[in-house]
């Protein structure tokens, strides 16, 4: 299961079933869970863990030091979670001192082709990174959101839950979880109704949530009288994960 030409460290930490193709090099202080597969030529640093059952395609690089011109060999780690899909020639990299000293990526992520992790971003869950998409370091992904190709996020940018980005979306501000934004720079363009049916929310939730984006965006108040308007809406889980969002935006809302 690990082929010949593979170079596997001896600090490195692999379940008896995982499977390493040609040329791949894992180095010391990774640890591999069970179930995991590692296509041919890919290049695995660490200290890097790597849950159960993911699939890391062919030339990624993970666990690579990151690029951050203050990072001077200090130990980082980066973890992930399970059933992650990792596609040709991504990259994902470890943390930061100047922070956590840890990249966070959680599980049934799908990373298409040439998209690019930075130090110490967040990545929850169920969330799809398009061709090329790319975090600058620090940046925070909500469970459910959709980045679409070439889709780039500037460093520090919370993007909130189930919320989308269309193609060549360029981030500098916060998006709130549940809104579409398209655009460069990156402009909300309504909420992911789209997403919402598709998680089964009823017809009364997708009203309120539509409200609650009417009086954020289209009434010309202010985030601060938006939010005391907001609290005479039915209060839900899915409404307080809006509120929520925008209440932790230190960088100010995509609007």
């Amino acid at each position: 299961m690990i082929h010949s030409t593979a170079i596997i460290d001896s600090k490195a930490e692999l379940a008896d079933d995982v499977e390493i193709g040609p040329y791949s090099i894992v180095g010391p202080d990774v640890q591999i869970d069970s179930g995991t597969v590692i296509a041919s030529h890919v290049v695995l640093k660490g200290p890097t863990t790597i849950g159960k059952n993911n699939k890391i395609f062919q030339f990624s690089s993970v666990g690579e030091d990151c690029q951050d011109k203050k990072y001077d060999g200090e130990l980082t780690r980066l973890e992930i979670g399970d059933d992650n899909t990792i596609r040709e020639y991504v990259t994902l990299h470890r943390g930061t001192i100047q922070d956590r000293a840890l990249t966070t990526i959680g599980s049934r992520n799908l990373f298409m082709a040439y998209v690019h992790v930075g130090h110490d971003c967040v990545v929850g869950n169920d969330i799809i990174f398009a061709n090329n998409a790319t975090l600058a370091g620090h940046v925070t992904v909500g469970d459910g959101a959709i980045l679409g190709g070439f889709t780039g996020v500037h460093q520090f940018c919370q993007v909130g839950a189930f919320s989308m980005a269309a193609m060549f979306s360029a981030i500098n501000k916060d998006v709130p979880a549940f809104v579409m934004v398209q655009g460069n720079m990156a402009a909300a363009h309504g909420m992911n109704i789209v997403g919402m049916k598709r998680r089964g929310y009823s017809k009364e939730l997708i009203k309120t949530l539509r409200n609650a984006y009417r009086i954020v965006y289209r009434q010309g108040v202010t985030i601060e009288e938006a939010k005391s308007q907001l609290k005479s809406l039915d209060q839900s889980s899915e409404l307080k994960l809006f509120i929520d969002s925008i209440e932790s935006s230190q960088r100010g809302i995509t609007r």
